[in-house]
């Protein structure tokens, strides 16, 4: 991990200059040192909005629904390109055909005549997420009818980790600081320090975000005008623990 500040680049150093010796470093009268372990955070909001969009539709035969499949799929990227998505943030991630065999108890034969097979298919749209309502939106009046959950993430993951990294060295400083004061010693200069994996933390303020739209509405025209959802995206955490030995004098 590389450390984004002054003091993070003397951490390095001294890690790399005593890796050799880590094992070694002991407490006694001639190694007068405060050791710390601490952890800290650093948070930032998403900047990348990943959502599934895809649909569900049933059919009396394989065929039948197959094609109705594929022209749904095909006017579906049609409206996220009008709406300005590009076909490289668009990724499939998954589609298929099968026989249904899930039906409510209330369904007559007639209805279950007609829903004899499924067609599912699905794809993950990447855009900034000022776009994400939109997106869902366009998706949607195109017949999209299993849309909406967001996987949020950062673009520059490692900054964060850095950040991370950095608030907790500072927070070992503190610690040490307050100790040599209690000690009546003067802390000196840090003289070795490394950092665990970070581990990745997400806030959700909601339990779900995924929209589902049922068949039949999906299936109207652009009569039906489907307003913009509120989205606002999510905070994305970084935690890290550093271990850091400063010298006393």
């Amino acid at each position: 991990m590389r450390f984004s500040s002054l003091a993070m680049g003397v951490a390095i150093g001294a890690c790399v200059v005593a890796a050799a010796r880590a094992q070694t470093i002991q407490i006694n009268r001639d190694n007068k040192t405060i050791a710390i372990s601490t952890t800290d955070e650093a948070t930032a909001t998403a900047d990348i909005a990943a959502i599934t969009i895809g649909f569900e539709i049933f059919g009396p035969d394989a065929q039948a629904v197959a094609a109705d499949g594929g022209k749904l799929s095909h006017a579906i990227l049609e409206a996220l390109h009008k709406a300005g998505v590009n076909d490289k943030a668009i990724e499939s991630s998954a589609q298929g055909l099968e026989r249904n065999t899930n039906f409510a108890d209330k369904e007559t034969a007639d209805q279950r005549a007609k829903r004899q097979f499924v067609f599912r298919q699905s794809w993950e749209v990447t855009v900034a997420p000022q776009f994400a309502a939109e997106v869902i939106r366009v998706a949607i009046a195109a017949g999209a009818n299993q849309s909406g959950a967001i996987d949020w993430r950062l673009a520059d993951r490692k900054a964060l980790q850095a950040k991370a990294a950095e608030n907790a060295l500072v927070k070992a400083r503190e610690v040490a600081a307050r100790m040599a004061g209690g000690l009546h010693v003067k802390l000196g200069a840090l003289i070795y320090a490394s950092n665990e994996t970070p581990i990745a933390k997400f806030y959700i303020p909601h339990a779900s975000q995924t929209v589902t739209v049922n068949a039949s509405m999906a299936s109207v025209s652009n009569a039906i005008v489907i307003p913009a959802l509120e989205i606002r995206p999510q905070t994305i955490r970084e935690e890290a623990t550093v271990y850091a030995v400063f010298a006393i004098e």
